[in-house]
């Protein structure tokens, strides 16, 4: 039996057996995740929204820095991240370096942007559409948003679980901030990266499949909110009565 299909089985083994080290480090891994997306997405959906909408100087200098942060790479997030919590940064005085804490402010740090940027352009689109009724009922800029939002709600969970699976496949800024400490702030792919860089393929291997697994089920779901949607916008034509199906 080849090295690769030796470890490929061991892999498998380790799933099917629910290794405890593999199982941590997948439940560390998406909790950090799903914390980072729920922060990025509450605020990002409304600041997002409200840029959508409003008209203001500077709105197209502002786009552009968060179309541009869109293609920051994580291993400067998570050296930004580090400058301000290490102890001479502004916010040192929390003590989060090299916990859990930090990981979830580094992806949020992240995902925002992407939060920011998906969420505009959904509501400026919206707006262009159907914005006008909207306006002539009374409503003002902060409501006008949040209808919309509403309006577009299935389309801003595609956002959240796309800021999701971008949270939990990045490497640089939680390996940068976290420090990949064994059973504290080891996640899936900072600990891909160390076995395989110790020769430990099956854990490695084994992490890699259940990230792959991962990402797939959020494909599913994407697609599935897709189909949902496409299916809710045929059976209401109307903006108004569709904001209330």
């Amino acid at each position: 039996m080849s090295s690769l299909t030796h470890s490929i089985f061991t892999a498998f083994d380790l799933i099917t057996q629910y290794d405890p080290l593999l199982w941590s480090v997948v439940a560390r891994s998406l909790w950090v995740s799903v914390w980072a997306t729920a922060i990025a997405s509450v605020v990002g959906i409304f600041f997002g929204a409200w840029t959508g909408v409003s008209r203001f100087y500077g709105r197209g200098v502002l786009l552009t820095v968060f179309n541009t942060l869109l293609a920051l790479p994580s291993v400067v997030v998570g050296l930004v991240v580090y400058l301000l919590l290490s102890r001479s940064g502004p916010l040192g005085h929390l003590g989060w370096l090299f916990s859990l804490k930090a990981m979830v402010f580094a992806q949020s740090v992240l995902v925002f942007p992407v939060v920011v940027a998906l969420t505009r352009q959904c509501v400026e689109d919206a707006d262009r559409s159907h914005g006008e009724q909207f306006q002539s009922l009374g409503a003002g800029t902060g409501w006008r948003s949040l209808l919309l939002v509403w309006d577009e709600r299935y389309v801003f969970l595609t956002i959240v679980i796309t800021a999701f699976g971008r949270a939990v496949s990045e490497v640089g800024a939680v390996m940068v901030v976290g420090g990949n400490i064994e059973g504290f702030t080891r996640v899936m792919t900072t600990a891909i990266a160390l076995e395989t860089s110790k020769g430990d393929l099956p854990l490695a291997l084994a992490l890699g499949l259940v990230l792959l697994v991962v990402v797939f089920c959020l494909n599913i779901l994407v697609a599935a909110v897709r189909s949902w949607r496409l299916r809710l916008d045929g059976s209401a034509s109307d903006p108004l009565q569709k904001a209330w199906v």
